[in-house]
């Protein structure tokens, strides 16, 4: 705004005292101060509203206009309510330095003052940046994202002083902006719990934007609706636990107008990098079901394997050797069983299904997810890793910690009438193994399903040996189980000949004493226990505990 329309604005009671050639400066902020050197706390461009306390003889004037107008302010503006009049030598100054300069009268609190600039110099900026954000969307609606939506969100810092993130719906950051001297991070607590209200609000029926007190801090959350699946749902649940959201740390309550249209704009133009997101995961889906088929079909293990070399350098370019793979098998039933489960279920694969050690703007873009009625499959890839000169398999998906980080807001989205189970397979390196980390996926997930609870998961960790005894676990869930104990023991002999699985039969012949299995073998004592070493380093497991030995010997029995 420009000091014209300051002196034009009757209820203000300012009258001009000098600077009348000045009045079309822009007013860009306000400040109150008594400093007699205010230089540290001004930028430019503010209107400076002072009660002369600074002022104990003339000379002062000379010297506090003279940091005013080295500073750049618009602007000063001189309190009656403790001097009978704006002093001579206050008035020279600001003539000699060309400041405009205004009294306010007794009857007029600073703080109106200061109310009415920052309302019209706010909604100024908002036009502006409106025009920049609606030029914006036109831009990425016509090609391509040119940065994403990190490039609005820095716009809503820079323009708006508003710091403001694009969080999924378990409250993971897609996106955030950043304010000089702030980092960008949200905590993922804080994240989870704004997602959790987001949820509860959508489910509810409120209206967006919703405001929330956490942690000393005001956040108003705005949804993030995908024009493409929102305009084809019939249901809230069909997309409440897909949808992103925008959270901004402002209380939007006393927004204008101008300001809340300007947010819902920048909703609308994260929704286009929504949609565009969503295309590009056609190509990992059909994959997916590719592959998904083929395996429930029985087809031959070289099909499924050309299928997932076809997959592999969509998944993860540039990878030069044959991932593993996890799936993750996941289900959600609504109670009245109106709503099909199947594409709820995939789009929140989609988003919750992130490698924490992927860089990249969209690390879940790394996940084929396919879906069959009301379950979603997952192909999760598992870049092998190299230890000196050996490969590992990754640690991969643990079901605690996929559970951990989406059950507090996912609960409060499921409300009272939805659940969601999951399970999480071991990892497998070989078409051969796919079909069986599937069975043993779906086992797992019916595990999750006996538990109390609207969200429930389960891993292969938990199908231990008393699971296997059960005749109803099918046998590639048996051949899965030995296989990821025993594959590893058996590549290494095959490697370095060290005999490593008659070194584990006749250890758990002997039941576990190292001298008689020493005796056994003719081997010395040390070099038996470099051996069990090696097992236990390869398998992850330790052979003091009783219930890895019992895997093992159950392993063993059914190999």
């Amino acid at each position: 705004m420009r000091l014209r329309a300051l002196l034009e604005t009757d209820a203000l009671g300012l009258r001009l005292l000098g600077g009348e050639d000045e009045l079309d400066r822009t007013v860009r902020g306000v400040m109150t101060t008594d400093l007699r050197d205010p230089s540290r706390y001004l930028s430019g461009g503010e209107l400076v509203l002072t009660g002369l306390a600074w002022r104990r003889e003339p000379a002062d004037s000379e010297r506090f206009v003279r940091i005013l107008t080295s500073a750049g302010v618009a602007g000063l503006a001189a309190g009656e309510a403790e001097i009978a009049s704006t002093p001579d030598d206050l008035i020279e100054a600001c003539a000699r330095h060309r400041l405009p300069l205004f009294s306010v009268h007794e009857t007029v609190s600073f703080a109106s003052i200061t109310e009415h600039v920052v309302r019209q110099v706010s909604s100024e900026r908002a036009g502006d940046l409106a025009a920049v954000v609606d030029r914006h969307r036109r831009l990425m609606t016509g090609g391509p994202a040119g940065g994403g939506p990190e490039v609005v969100l820095d716009l809503l810092g820079s323009d708006l002083d508003l710091r403001a993130w694009v969080l999924s719906p378990t409250g993971r950051q897609i996106a955030g902006s950043s304010l000089a001297g702030a980092g960008p991070d949200l905590p993922a607590a804080v994240g989870a719990a704004l997602a959790g209200e987001h949820l509860a609000a959508s489910r509810g029926g409120r209206r967006g934007p919703h405001r929330v007190s956490l942690a000393g801090s005001t956040y108003s959350l705005f949804p993030v609706r995908s024009s493409g699946r929102a305009s084809s749902a019939r249901d809230v649940r069909e997309t409440v636990l897909s949808d992103w959201l925008l959270a901004v740390e402002a209380d939007a309550g006393d927004w204008p107008e101008e300001r809340l249209d300007l947010l819902h704009g920048v909703t609308q133009l994260i929704a286009v990098e929504r949609d565009r997101r969503d295309a590009a995961r056609t190509v990992r889906r059909r994959l997916a079901q590719e592959v998904l088929e083929l395996v429930q079909a029985g087809a031959a293990p070289a099909e499924i394997a050309a299928r997932l070399r076809v997959a592999a350098p969509v998944l993860l370019p540039g990878l030069g050797t044959a991932p593993h793979w996890q799936v993750v098998v996941a289900r959600v039933e609504w109670e009245d069983g109106d709503i099909p489960g199947g594409p709820v279920a995939q789009a929140l694969l989609e988003e919750v299904l992130v490698d924490p050690r992927a860089s990249g703007p969209e690390p879940s873009d790394r996940i084929a997810v396919a879906h069959t009625g009301d379950e979603a499959v997952a192909l999760v890839p598992l870049p092998a890793e190299l230890t000196g000169t050996e490969e590992s398999v990754p640690a991969g998906l643990h079901a605690d910690a996929l559970l951990a980080s989406v059950r507090e807001p996912l609960t409060a989205g499921l409300a009272d009438d939805g659940r969601l189970t999951f399970g999480v397979s071991a990892s497998v390196h070989s078409a051969e193994g796919l079909r069986g980390a599937l069975e043993e996926a779906r086992h797992a997930r019916r595990v999750a399903a006996a538990r109390p609870g609207r969200v429930c998961a389960a891993g292969h960790q938990e199908l231990a040996s008393h699971v296997l005894l059960l005749p109803f676990v099918p046998d590639d869930v048996r051949r899965a189980f030995t296989a990821r104990l025993l594959d590893p023991l058996r590549d290494y002999d095959r490697r370095h000949r060290a005999e490593l699985i008659p070194t584990l039969e006749a250890f758990l012949d002997c039941d576990g004493s190292w001298t008689r299995c020493a005796t056994r073998l003719h081997l010395h004592v040390n070099t038996l226990r470099y051996r069990v070493g090696r097992i236990e380093q390869l398998t992850g497991r330790d052979l003091s505990r009783l219930e890895d030995k019992l895997d093992f010997f159950l392993a063993l029995r059914m190999s």
